[in-house]
């Protein structure tokens, strides 16, 4: 499971949404970022295989301007834990869980190159505060990933809260890696917050060791 979201989540990080204006909708926005994500990446592409924090800084400040971070910590979090945490504890969580994904998947976005990716029209009336956004996107030897994103309107701004990548329900992954974490910690918040990278590291060992047995 851990190897196909990890092929995945390749998609994930090229195509989160762009800040979106009021006459846009969630699937126009999904579409404008894909488009300014990759291009990006084209161009210097040979620059982020050598420098890390140029390639996170790139990515962050495309992405995490879209994407509710506060909202998708807490949820990880759970409610069970989050009204424990200060607000500082959070807003440092949200920084950990987001360095820590996006240098995760960073190497794979990096091995992206001109997969076809379709946004699919949306499916009925849109819901004025919370939309979803499919799509499919194909790998060179054909095969179709579908990608489903939920967002939700904030001020008029479309932000990721969730997304689902063949049918891996990322959200959840994170829930249940974020519990395991707290139950082994002894339920200390403060340690589990700084030791999430090595929790990110130890699925992506998994991830390596399950992409080798596959060759």
């Amino acid at each position: 499971m851990i190897d196909t979201l990890r092929r995945g989540l390749l998609v994930l990080l090229a195509l989160l949404p762009l800040v979106a204006t009021a006459a846009q909708t969630p699937q126009q926005v999904v579409q404008d970022t894909t488009d300014r994500l990759l291009a990006d990446i084209q161009a210097n592409r040979d620059k982020y295989r050598s420098d890390a924090d140029a390639f996170y800084n790139a990515l962050n400040g495309i992405l995490g301007p879209v994407v509710d971070a506060e909202g998708i910590a807490k949820g990880v979090m759970t409610v069970k834990y989050s009204r424990q945490a200060t607000p500082e504890q959070i807003k440092r969580f949200e920084e950990e869980f987001k360095r820590s994904l996006m240098q995760f998947y960073g190497n794979a976005l990096l091995e992206y190159d001109n997969q076809s990716i379709r946004v699919l029209p949306s499916a009925g009336k849109q819901d004025p505060e919370r939309a979803s956004v499919n799509m499919e996107v194909k790998d060179k030897k054909g095969t179709v990933y579908p990608v489903s994103y939920t967002l939700v309107n904030q001020g008029g701004a479309w932000k990721v809260r969730n997304v689902i990548i063949n049918g891996i329900n990322i959200g959840k992954l994170f829930r249940d890696q974020f519990a395991d974490a707290m139950q082994k910690n002894g339920n200390d918040l403060e340690k589990t917050i700084a030791g999430w990278s090595s929790v990110v590291a130890k699925a992506k060992e998994t991830a390596t060791a399950e992409q080798a047995g596959a060759k």
